[in-house]
């Protein structure tokens, strides 16, 4: 799989809009001055304005899945912005992939 490394500074939106934050531990590897994003980080989504029949359901984190034989960091599996992922709300229900605007910085995984 290849595409940009996902770090501290890349645009990452739920399908309804929501602002995606990682919660990233700091790593040895530095994109921009921000930390790599890998599969060991934990995902939040705040501002998802997500409803059914009225009834707020927002997305509340999202779940990557790296294929394996990627770039490790850490022993981590890095995120690409084509890194299959899925939102969730507080129970566990599929809301659809993130939304990744990707920035080319010049460092591209294959």
């Amino acid at each position: 799989m290849s595409g940009n490394l996902i770090n501290g500074g890349t645009a990452i939106t739920c399908p309804h809009g929501g602002r995606v934050t990682a919660a990233a531990a700091p790593t040895g590897v530095r994109l921009d001055g921000r930390s790599v994003a890998t599969g060991a980080d934990v995902f939040a989504v705040g501002g998802c304005p997500h409803r059914v029949d009225g009834i707020p359901h927002p997305c509340t984190t999202v779940r990557w899945s790296p294929r394996p034989g990627g770039v490790l960091v850490d022993g981590a599996p890095v995120l690409l912005d084509t890194t299959p992922a899925q939102c969730f709300t507080a129970a566990l229900v599929p809301q659809g992939p993130p939304r990744v605007t990707a920035v080319p910085r010049g460092v591209f995984c294959r």
